[in-house]
């Protein structure tokens, strides 16, 4: 809270005192029922004080260091487990502002919408949606409603997949597969992801698609959305070595390196022991190669494994030769960051969280409904890595 801001103090004191008095009454004539209506005064002032120190002035105020005006209020209801409340939301002119102290109140209305789109995932009666509404939120939902936030939801979630992009450092690609109904059968339904880092180090999830495959035509559309929604200053894509990925990314970044998972690549290179009882020791191997800390002692790890396994595992040391470059190309950038661009494992941990979310669906009934759940829960992860510190301390290296 700054402390800049001088409110006039005969002002102040007497909306104090009118706002105390007013919430002593209310309780003293409806006793616990004045709960809610307490609330919501408290809320409002609230609000108004945080827009105050936004605009580093006060209601009225002359003051030749504002940041902007005041501009009226808007109503919002908002559930919460109290009940549903209408607020009076503070709006400003001349300046981004919305009030920080209304986050809590709105995890409500956000458990809803993810509700509803489970309900339209496993098909679930809006008596049964009403029953999950009324254990998270503490009220009912008619048909009418649910029709309606799902409409909501919906063009919600569509606006956060379109959403125009900027400057990104690193970016990911991965996909995950889902269950589908199709044309009277079962078949895996390929959902395209996408998170990047931008230049101050924060992660966002910057697309999703869900294609018919994992084609490098899907692959390559899917990224020219992203470049057609500003998504550009990309420095390195790291990906597993999917054919299609890689062909998309030469066609639509092709002068932006590119740098296979090293996660995935040690794990490759173990089907290619001679014998079960050599897998770990090569799998091994070429961990050592990408723990070195500069590229002359990969090289040199390198060189050894090749001796050591050239007569044991002539197949390892052929694909060693072939992609090991690949694998390599983080060493380009700087060392503090390395540990975070040479593998996909941070958006592994998003299809994680992806699977163990769509896994009480089971079998989506078809593509839009998969998107529906999987946007959802990536926007929420979303906003989640928004209240993060940086991700990668880019600004600390020189």
């Amino acid at each position: 809270m700054r402390n800049a801001i001088n409110l006039p103090t005969a002002t102040s004191s007497e909306t104090n005192n009118n706002r105390i008095d007013e919430i002593y009454n209310l309780i003293m004539s409806q006793g616990t029922d004045a709960i809610l209506p307490a609330f919501r005064i408290l809320m409002n002032e609230a609000m108004k004080t945080e827009r105050s120190e936004a605009l580093n002035a006060a209601p009225y105020e002359r003051n030749d260091e504002r940041l902007g005006y005041a501009n009226g209020f808007k109503p919002k209801t908002i559930a919460t487990s109290l009940g549903k409340i209408t607020l009076d939301i503070p709006q400003a002119r001349g300046m981004s502002f919305f009030p920080q102290s209304l986050e809590k109140g709105m995890r409500s209305e956000r458990s809803l919408k993810l509700a509803i789109a489970e309900m339209y995932v496993n098909g679930v009666s809006t008596r049964k949606v009403s029953d999950i509404t009324e254990q998270l939120c503490g009220f009912d939902i008619s048909s009418t409603q649910v029709s309606n936030l799902a409409k909501l939801l919906d063009e919600d979630l569509e606006r956060f997949r379109n959403r125009e992009l900027g400057c990104f450092k690193y970016i990911q690609f991965d996909a995950i597969y889902e269950k589908m109904r199709h044309s009277g059968s079962v078949s895996s339904l390929p959902i395209l992801i996408c998170i990047g880092i931008d230049p101050l180090g924060k992660r966002e999830v910057l697309g999703v698609s869900a294609s018919l495959s994992e084609a490098e035509i899907h692959w390559r559309k899917f990224m020219l959305s992203l470049q057609k929604r500003g998504l550009r200053g990309i420095e390195l894509i790291t990906s597993d070595d999917h054919p299609g990925i890689r062909q998309a990314v030469k066609s639509v970044f092709p002068s932006v390196a590119w740098q296979r998972c090293q996660f995935h690549m040690a794990q490759n290179a173990q089907s290619y022991a001679p014998k079960k009882s050599m897998r770990l020791e090569i799998g091994q191997a070429v961990r050592n190669i990408f723990n070195s800390p500069t590229i002359e002692d990969a090289n040199n790890f390198i060189d050894k494994a090749r001796v050591k396994y050239r007569d044991s595992a002539p197949e390892f040391i052929k694909w060693l030769d072939d992609n090991i470059e690949e694998g390599l190309v983080v060493y380009r950038f700087p060392k503090e960051h390395r540990i975070k661009i040479r593998t996909s494992n941070c958006l592994e941990r998003v299809n994680k969280e992806i699977r163990r979310r769509t896994k009480v669906a089971g079998l989506f009934p078809n593509e839009s409904s998969c998107l529906r759940l999987v946007t959802a829960v990536l926007q929420e992860i979303h906003e989640t890595w928004a209240t993060e510190p940086p991700y990668i301390k880019i600004l600390d290296v020189i």
